[in-house]
């Protein structure tokens, strides 16, 4: 426990010093931190001011180690997210995935939440001092209670209308800022089925709901149909306010799981307004090779992000495998940190405490030697 407190202090202090030497906005003219761009070849991202070629090292954000979600802890507990950020640099992250949730940033079907939009400009204000990328993710709707009645009732195209006005807000609120990697526009979306469904939340997860349907009633149209229309209402309700952010959405890669299935989202009629590739992977064990294979499914001549990786079903060992094998295919890894050091989670002294140090310390120890500690903005 005195290693683990000495490091959040060394990292405290670290932090105060980065916030000392800014006034609260990035240098335009900064070499470290430049908005982010699709390369010319369609093929890998690059500094737009530099075409220095970018790659993602990143964590998932999504809840602490308690389950909590960021905005159930972000205003009373602001520290707290200071030094999980300064946390998450000392793993040689370059990018931090943010889940925003719905029914914290909408009051009314019209009015989006003051509060939370501007404890989201101090996010992207502390991603800028840091020097880190926001993979800022939304419409989740992650703890089912929170879900404000009103929302659920609304129907599919009144549903869409806040989604859009949500993502509008966000958007007025990061368009000046290099520190925004991109906007997804939804954590794994999925349609109904072939028969109209009751919920649009299904899946859930240690409590959570983190598959949310975009329909409950196909109504005739195919699913391309369905997929497209909504890409382009949300993809065009940013445009109209950020004309320079990449736009992308996570998905569940069901050719992993069905063989010879084909992306929906990433269709060629379906996933044109899309900058590019999300999927979130998380290899089997023994099945390493098929799934580098499932990843050429989704190479369609733009970039492709592994927005979710961890050794759930297989070793850290396997996963390390697979990582190394799919630099052929992509151009970036995003895991995840709940909130905890390597040191903490070790002093838990269990299994599961085991298995995450564990894997903190592979990702910290194979991060990109450009993004590592040492590159902290003095």
């Amino acid at each position: 426990m005195y290693a683990s407190t000495l490091l959040r202090s060394l990292l405290a202090v670290t932090l105060l010093v980065l916030l000392a030497s800014s006034d609260g906005r990035a240098d335009e003219n900064s070499h470290q931190m430049e908005f982010i761009r699709v390369n010319d070849n369609g093929k890998s991202f690059v500094g737009t001011k530099t075409a220095r070629p970018f790659v993602i090292w990143g964590v998932n954000y999504d809840h602490d180690a308690t389950g909590r979600l960021l905005e159930d802890y972000w205003e009373e507990e602001w520290a707290t997210v200071e030094a999980d950020l300064v946390e998450m640099k000392a793993l040689g992250v370059n990018v931090v995935r943010i889940h925003l949730q719905l029914a914290k940033f909408m009051k009314t079907p019209e009015t989006p939440h003051a509060g939370n939009l501007a404890q989201l400009g101090k996010l992207v204000q502390l991603a800028e001092r840091l020097q880190i990328y926001l993979d800022l993710t939304g419409l989740g709707c992650y703890h089912k209670q929170d879900v404000p009645k009103w929302y659920d009732e609304l129907d599919e195209a009144a549903r869409w209308d806040v989604q859009a006005r949500f993502w509008q807000a966000i958007a007025e609120i990061c368009r000046p800022s290099p520190a925004i990697f991109c906007y997804d526009l939804m954590n794994e979306p999925i349609l109904a089925g072939g028969k109209p469904e009751a919920d649009w939340l299904t899946g859930e997860l240690g409590g959570k709901f983190f598959v949310q349907r975009i329909t409950r009633d196909l109504a005739g149209r195919t699913r391309e149909e369905v997929a497209r229309d909504w890409v382009k209402k949300l993809t065009a309700a940013i445009r109209e306010i950020d004309d320079q952010h990449l736009i992308t959405v996570g998905v569940i890669p069901w050719a992993q799981f069905f063989k010879g299935a084909k992306p929906l989202f990433y269709a060629p009629d379906v996933g044109q307004p899309l900058d590019f590739v999300s999927i979130h992977f998380y290899p089997r064990k023994g099945e390493i090779a098929e799934g580098l294979e499932v990843l050429k499914v989704y190479e369609i001549g733009k970039p492709l992000v592994i927005e979710e990786i961890f050794p759930l079903s297989a070793s850290i060992e396997d996963v390390g495998e697979f990582m190394k094998g799919s630099q052929l295919h992509v151009d970036g890894w995003i895991s995840f940190y709940w909130g905890k050091t390597i040191e903490e989670y070790e002093a838990d002294q269990d299994l599961q405490g085991a298995l995450i140090a564990g894997w903190l310390r592979y990702f910290r120890d194979h991060a990109p030697r450009e993004i590592t500690i040492e590159k902290l903005p003095n």
